[in-house]
């Protein structure tokens, strides 16, 4: 379980260079205009979903948005969360990743996501399954992450980010089956410029 976890990190390290290094690659003036590469890092209060367990995590991640459609804005986005205080009772920590849809509104910037990870908690004591026979002190497994948010332009390449996730855990402890965590995210989000040049986006 250790292992699948350091492999996922492992993946988002290498996700997030690739997207880089692809958005690089579309430093053209007409690829520009088509594609835009942002990456945002911040805090996360997270409520665990057990037993009232709460977290103080770090959230960072990045976006590699693609040409407008029936003027909804859609991008790739890859992020993840790991806790800096822990709690009491359960931390958890993710890397997900999948499609965002966003709107714009003059320097507001609207949107809604679902991603898809894995995940792992690690628990404070023992907790049993559904049968009792085995205690677990930590899960891993499968991470679903709808969630709402809003970046507001502050200037042409920042903005202020506040974002708000239902996190679905897999879990078998107490035969519950699932862990729904919710996370709020305030971040700085920064949009790179491979042209070189301002855009004014508003």
């Amino acid at each position: 379980m250790i292992r699948s976890l350091r492999a996922v990190r492992l993946g988002f390290i290498v996700l997030v260079s690739t997207i880089a290094v692809y958005g690089h690659a579309q430093a053209t003036p007409t690829a520009s205009q088509g594609y835009q590469l942002s990456v945002f890092g911040g805090g996360t209060g997270n409520f665990t979903g057990l037993l009232g367990g709460k977290n103080l995590d770090v959230t960072a991640g990045a976006d590699l948005g693609f040409r407008s459609f029936f003027r909804l804005n859609p991008s790739i986005e890859v992020r993840g969360t790991f806790p800096i205080k822990k709690g009491h009772i359960a931390s958890e920590k993710n890397v997900v990743a999948g499609l965002k849809v966003q709107k714009d509104f003059g320097r507001l910037h609207p949107y809604v996501d679902f991603l898809v990870g894995r995940g792992a908690v690690d628990y404070s004591r023992p907790y049993p399954d559904a049968t009792g026979s085995i205690f677990y002190i930590r899960t891993t497994g499968l991470v679903y992450s709808p969630g709402i948010g809003a970046d507001l332009d502050i200037t042409n390449h920042f903005s202020l980010k506040a974002d708000f996730q239902i996190q679905r855990y897999s879990t078998p402890i107490l035969g519950i089956g699932h862990l729904n965590s919710k996370a709020t995210t305030g971040a700085i989000v920064y949009r790179f410029d491979f042209n070189h040049h301002r855009h004014q986006r508003y």
